[in-house]
This record gives structure tokens, sequence and C-alpha cells, in this order.
């Protein structure tokens, strides 16, 4: 039975019309950056989080929130427990906020509910492609109500990977997703580079995409689609096939595919500086 969805996926879609109706009024030569240059913010991501914060306080007055902007208990460090308190919801307003300045279509709206560091909701909505990804622990994946499952062939040579590029928008210098990226073009079909997280872990969720890998991401970028994926049949991990992410980095794929992936990162290590 889905618990979460009418209310979840009712919010999320307004936050993404929401994020829309705002969209002309940003100008790319004029944006807001936040740790480096690279890292932009506008007006659009804090509305929509406040606008997200406040609609699903209204719903779930006991729920945690931790959003991108204006943070929150993190859900990776909640203790276990049966309360209620132990709800969080993780959220990214929009993730590809560069694609959206640039008004390109690949961003989205993420909203995941976890329960003791784990999701059992979650919901993005990428307005511009009118497409809705939702997920429940145990209900299966949809997209616009159509249920979603992984690409079942799992050959390298076959598959269309996608990645993105944080670690060096964040000023990783020595150590940076190049390496992987270099070998990887010479072993698969193609890797595409679509700027939202989200939206590439959906894609493979949807088997549109057969993997995705990142170095340097947060809970919020995989906050909903982290249950989609599973939901649909994929596993996700650190690089090197524990849970440590996404400190550790991020796998997501199908079981196949991901164990002919984990050799290429079996000499990662994170930068400490």
């Amino acid at each position: 039975m889905l618990q979460y969805h009418a209310v979840l996926e009712k919010v999320v879609k307004k936050a993404g019309e929401l994020a829309l109706s705002l969209q002309s009024e940003i100008d790319p030569m004029h944006v807001d950056t936040k740790a480096t240059e690279k890292d932009l913010v506008t007006k659009s991501d804090k509305a929509v989080e406040l606008f997200l914060r406040k609609e699903l306080a209204e719903a779930f007055p006991s729920y945690g929130f931790y959003g991108e902007e204006t943070g929150g208990g993190n859900p990776l460090q909640t203790g276990a427990s049966e309360d209620a308190e132990s709800f969080t919801w993780v959220v990214d307003p929009i993730d590809g906020t560069l694609s959206y300045v640039m008004h390109q279509p690949f961003w989205c709206v993420s909203v995941g509910l976890w329960k003791n560091g784990r999701p059992v909701a979650g919901c993005v909505c990428a307005p511009v492609l009118r497409e809705t990804y939702y997920a429940e622990a145990g209900e299966g994946a949809t997209c616009n109500g159509v249920p979603v499952h992984v690409c079942p062939h799992g050959a390298l040579k076959d598959s269309v990977l996608a990645t993105g590029f944080s670690c060096i928008r964040s000023g990783w210098k020595t150590v940076n997703n190049l390496k992987y990226f270099n070998q990887l073009s010479l072993e698969c079909r193609g890797i595409r580079r679509f700027g939202s997280a989200a939206m590439d872990i959906c894609y493979v969720a949807s088997g549109r995409m057969d993997a995705f890998w990142e170095l340097n991401l947060q809970p919020y970028d995989f906050g909903a689609a982290w249950l989609v994926l599973t939901e649909a049949g994929g596993v996700m991990t650190d690089l090197h096939g524990t849970n440590a992410f996404p400190r550790e980095g991020i796998l997501a794929a199908p079981p196949g595919l991901h164990a002919e992936l984990l050799p290429f990162f079996k000499d990662y290590q994170r930068p400490t500086a």
C-alpha cells in the first residue's frame, strides 16, 4: 500500500511548478555562488526549499527536514529509533541548478523520506520533461505511474553510462573523476553527462542509462533516487562495493553490471584535503 504517494507527489509537482514560474527571473550572468565559483545557487533554490519545508511540515509535523539550502539534521547520522523523529525529509529543491540557470531541461525537484538512514519513499519531478519518478519501499518504482526497471543486459561493452564532476566543481585537483571517465570511455558504448545526479540515477532505474557513478555527492543529491533505483531492481554502493556512500563515492547499476564496474575503482581513495 502506498502510504505517502498522494501527499508527496502532489507537493513535489507543485514545487516543480514553482521553480518553473521563477525561472524567467534568473539572469545567468548574475547568479550567486556557494563554496566555489562553480557551485551555483539561485533565489529559486531557496524559494522552492522553503515551500517544501512548509508544505511537508503541515502534512507531517513531527518529521525532520534536511535540505541543501537550509540544512537540518543529517539523515545519515540519525540513530535507530521507532519514534516519528527518526523520519527525515531529504530535499534537493533544484538538482541541476546550472541546467536550470541555462534553461536546459535536465533539472529536477528531489524529495526523499528516510527512516533511520534508509529511504522509505521518494519522488523526483523533472518539470520541463514532464516526468515524475516515484517509489515506496516494497512497492516498486514508477515514472508517470508506469512501472520502471533497470536494464537487464549488464555487459559493460554494451552499456551507456552516466557520471558527473562535482569533485572538480569542489576544487579536487590531484584526485578526481577524469581518470575514471577516461578509462571507462574506452570500455563502454558511451557516456552521458546530464548535470543532475537524481535524474541520472532515475534514468538507470528506468533503463535509459545502464549505470551511474560519482565521487563527491551529498545525501540530498540521491535522497529520493536511491529508492527509485533499488525498487527498480538496481544496486547502489560506494565505489568499493560497501555502504560508505556518499563519502566514498557512489555506484548505481543493475547487479551484474555493478559487479563488472567495481574493479575500475579498486584504487580509489578520497582525497584528504
